[in-house]
Parts: structure tokens; sequence; C-alpha cells
């Protein structure tokens, strides 16, 4: 058995990519990457048409080796992955024992070491967690964030990388564990580059949800699209599972995602955290939700996801923000 870890990282370093020309630094859960390179729209239309990368080296990567690493995290996480082949992508949650959502994690096993990466400064939290359930399972669990970075290659790229880089390929494109010294040459031979924001705008089009924006302190999997996709309903025990069956068998989760057509005529789109109320109630009016991740996209204009009460009606016109701004629905997690 082997007992070995490494110390978790204090965070990576801002990216070298943030001296390429044009590049401005993100701000919130994404600084130490660029925003953007300085044509928004253009960035977006690169990764819609298959070109380009995307920087996400601010990103926690974590390790886990060993002859039981699989039938150990399937004792953990919310995924099916005891028999995980060697190469094929998946994403996976850690739940509270309340079945609140505390990690969201893309992983990928490459036949001998599983790779999953995190949310910026989450890799301390989960190795945390993984290293309280190791016991006397054959496992070796690693922070590399300090030694790999992860970059996105969109859907239809046909962008090289590296023979010995561990891969997740998933309908939405391919995330590469990179060696963070190879980020500048990666890039010189991926060109263009493409920021967050861009990144960011296709993934609420997508209806995408992400840990710390689509999620708060209690956020529950059903609430916002995880069931299927990040969680198998038919697996073994694992922590959480309780609140999971129960309302997977009640079919009423306390909130739903939507996804929102914002106004374009204002000049601010709501952002995350402000609150979403029916138009019939106006500005002063009790709110119903909030919003949880906006964007201006290249072709649908304003847009953003958010949560709302459940028993909110699905034709109800919705205002967003302090300014009101006239917000239509589209059902993403049915009532």
């Amino acid at each position: 058995m082997s007992s070995s870890s490494s110390s978790p990282s204090a965070g990576p370093a801002p990216s070298p990519l943030l001296t390429l020309p044009g590049a401005v630094a993100a701000e919130g859960p994404d600084e130490g990457v660029a925003a953007h390179y300085g044509d928004l729209f253009k960035e977006q239309r690169a990764l819609a048409d298959g070109s380009g990368f995307v920087d996400l080296s601010h990103r926690g990567v974590v390790t886990v080796s060993g002859a039981d690493r699989l039938s150990w995290l399937h004792l953990l996480l919310t995924q099916h992955v005891e028999r995980l082949p060697a190469g094929q992508a998946t994403e996976a949650l850690i739940l509270s024992a309340n079945g609140h959502v505390e990690q969201a994690l893309q992983l990928v096993d490459d036949g001998e070491t599983v790779w999953m990466h995190t949310e910026p400064g989450k890799q301390r939290e989960l190795i945390s967690y993984l290293e309280s359930m190791r016991f006397f399972y054959r496992v070796e669990i690693a922070d590399r964030t300090d030694e790999f970075a992860v970059v996105h290659l969109p859907a239809g790229s046909i962008g090289k990388v590296p023979a010995d880089a561990a891969v997740r390929e998933t309908a939405y494109g391919r995330d590469v564990f990179l060696p963070r010294g190879s980020l500048r040459d990666f890039a010189d031979n991926h060109a263009p580059a493409v920021g967050v924001l861009a990144y960011e705008a296709l993934r609420v089009e997508a209806r995408r949800p992400r840990l710390g924006m689509e999620t708060d302190h209690r956020t529950i999997p059903h609430e916002v699209g995880w069931i299927g996709s990040a969680v198998h309903l038919e697996k073994g025990c694992y922590r959480g599972q309780e609140t999971v069956a129960r309302v997977h068998n009640l079919g009423k989760p306390p909130r739903r995602l939507v996804f929102l057509h914002l106004d374009g005529s204002e000049v601010r789109v709501p952002v995350h955290g402000d609150a979403v109320r029916l138009a019939a109630d106006g500005v002063e009016g009790r709110a119903i939700g909030f919003i949880t991740t906006s964007a201006r996209h290249h072709e649908l204009g304003p847009i953003a996801l958010a949560l709302v009460k459940r028993n909110v009606p699905l034709d109800a016109a919705l205002i967003a923000g302090a300014d009101a701004t006239a917000a239509a629905q589209e059902v993403v997690v049915a009532p």
C-alpha cells in the first residue's frame, strides 16, 4: 500500500499568457488568466468555429494514482467510475451529508492515473477530503496545479496536443493537462488565444452549470441539471445519496435553473447575485431567484443563467437587477 501524497499548493502564479498582445486580466473567480485579448465577439466566433484555445491554467489540477484509484473514487463520487475506460471523460460531484454540492470535478483516467480539474483554489479542499477518506486503499493523491495547466480546445478543433498529455474529450471540446512550462509554446502553435469571457458566454449558451456560479451553499444537483451528466442514479452508496434519491423520487427540487434572454437595449447587463423578480411585481417585489452567470453573446445578445424558485410559472415575465432588465425565460430544469 502506498501512502504518499503532495502538499496542496497555494495556487498557480498568473498565467504567462497574460503577456500576449491585447490580454486583459480576468477578475473574480477567473483571476490569473485573460478575460479577453481585445475582441470578445471575435473570440466567441473562433470558439464556435472550432479554432483557437482557452487558457484555463488558473484551475486546480489533482491526480489520483494507484491500483485502487477507480474503485476508491467510485465510493466517494456521484458518478459511476469503477470501470471507467481509459481516455473516457466524465464529470462528477462530491456532496455533503445533506446532499449539497461541494465539489464539481472534470476527470479522465489515462490507464494509470485519474486526472481531474476543479475550480481555482478548490483543489486544497478537495485534497483534504480525499486524504481523510483514504484509509487502507492503494492510492496516491497529488496536487499537480504547480506542474500542470489546463487548456481547452473547442469542439471541431484540429489542434494537435503532446502525445503524452492527458486529454478530456467531450461534446464541447478537449481539456488538455499540459506541463505548465509548455504554455507559451502551446499558445504559439494553437493561436488565436481566446479569453475566459468568450468561454463563459458559450457555456451559458449551452446551459452548463459551474460550481460557485450556478451553485451556492445549499444547491443540490437536481436544481442545476447535473442529474445524468454528473450524477449516476443507479450506482452504490456515496455521501449525500439519500437526498439525491429522495428528491429524484419526489421530483420536487426547491429551485430550478433557467436560461434568460435579456433586454438588449440596456447598457448594463445584470451580474452574478442580482435579484430576479416577477415583472408583475416590479423592482420592489420579492426576489424569486438570482442571476448566476450573464454574458453578451455574439449572436444571441445579452443572455444569462438564473436560479429561481421551482413554482415560478414557466411563462412568467421576469425582470433582473436594479435596472429591472426584462428577461424571458427558457426551461433548463423542469419544475
